[in-house]
């Protein structure tokens, strides 16, 4: 099934478990009882929390706020370590809880593990965004070797947008999908398989020409943009950058110079990132920017209020580290949504 417009239902936020969880970690004999596990090779907090039975997206931040001194970068697992677990009081049934929440909707476009979207707020309703992951179908952008396998940069920068695209939903947002590819889904893996059937929005084969490949993506995005003119519209464009192999980079975005609104956006989102390093990441700077590059083709042409971000260079061996690992993919999607929802809150 492909995705023209997706929309999460409406539903009040639920701050319940994490009362609760305050409640209990202000009594020593409470945290004593708490779960701990411990983190086994190749885990991250995602994969973690949803070997406990959470959902790792509600449960995440929780968990860093618990576990921060024993975190590496402020959000990656050391093996071998144990690890405390956010508390569920057994009198909460599942069924209590999605009488709360409201029920989820599937996407099957996000994969059969990811596909099903619990609601969590209303913080983005009414807004509309249109994802564009960089390159696809026959332009894989830049590709590198790791452990003897071709990576590419579409594969990444199109994951982390189905992530994006899923945080976004659970908010309350209408969601358009440019560019997709219908069989890949969120996938959790280091190495992503490299393919070339993603198509752009409605179900249009992606031309082999550069110039073709852009103006059709900022025609797909405008006419929607007139099909919903009077609503808080925004473009996010996710790119994996290929500089250098020596050049290590932290996220950064783009605006168009004369849309206020764009560059909102993009400095909303970078403070999140800036706010974020501090938090979890006290002993590094965060080098990440935010300026205007009204040359770039889709930064001239689309309509949205947009902001272009790079997410890391590919071929730095460091930036790889933050780029193929899915946990920090899926803690890049939740911070730009945070951004996303900090603009929105602006309006």
């Amino acid at each position: 099934m492909i995705i023209f417009v997706v929309k999460s239902p409406l539903v009040k936020i639920n701050y319940f478990f994490v009362l609760v969880f305050l409640a209990v970690c202000s009594s020593g004999t409470a945290q004593d009882s708490l779960l701990v596990v411990t983190a086994e090779r190749g885990d991250g907090v995602y994969s973690l929390l949803r070997k406990q039975g959470m959902d790792p997206a509600r449960y995440y931040d929780i968990f860093l706020e618990m576990n921060q001194v024993n975190l590496r970068d402020g959000q990656e697992l050391y093996a071998g370590r144990k690890y405390r677990i956010p508390y569920i009081p057994e009198s909460v049934t599942e069924a209590e809880t999605e009488e709360r929440l409201g029920n989820g909707t599937e996407y099957p476009i996000f994969g059969s593990k990811w596909a099903y979207v619990s609601p969590v707020s209303e913080k983005l309703k009414g807004a509309v965004y249109y994802l564009i992951s960089g390159h696809g179908g026959p332009d894989p952008g830049a590709i590198e070797e790791y452990n003897g396998k071709t990576i590419a940069e579409d594969e990444y920068a199109y994951d982390v947008t189905l992530r994006l695209a899923r945080e976004l939903l659970s908010h309350g947002a209408n969601v358009y999908i440019i560019v997709r590819d219908a069989d890949d889904g969120i996938r959790d893996e280091r190495t992503l398989e490299i393919d070339n059937d993603e198509v752009v929005y409605p179900n249009e084969q992606i031309p082999l020409n550069q110039l073709e490949r852009l103006r059709q993506r900022v025609d797909a995005v405008n006419k929607l943009y007139y099909q919903n003119m009077g609503s808080y519209q925004r473009l996010i464009v996710t790119h994996v950058d290929s500089r250098s192999r020596g050049q290590n980079i932290d996220v950064f975005f783009y605006h168009h110079e004369k849309s206020k609104n764009g560059k909102r956006l993009a400095e909303s989102i970078h403070d999140t990132f800036y706010n974020k390093y501090r938090q979890y990441q006290p002993n590094r700077d965060y080098e990440g920017t935010f300026s205007d590059r009204s040359s770039l083709y889709l930064v001239k042409n689309t309509l949205p209020a947009m902001a272009y971000i790079e997410i890391g260079n590919l071929r730095n061996k460091r930036d790889q580290q933050r780029i193929l690992d899915p946990d920090n993919r899926q803690a890049l999607a939740k911070w730009i949504s945070e951004g996303a929802i900090l603009d929105y809150s602006k309006r």
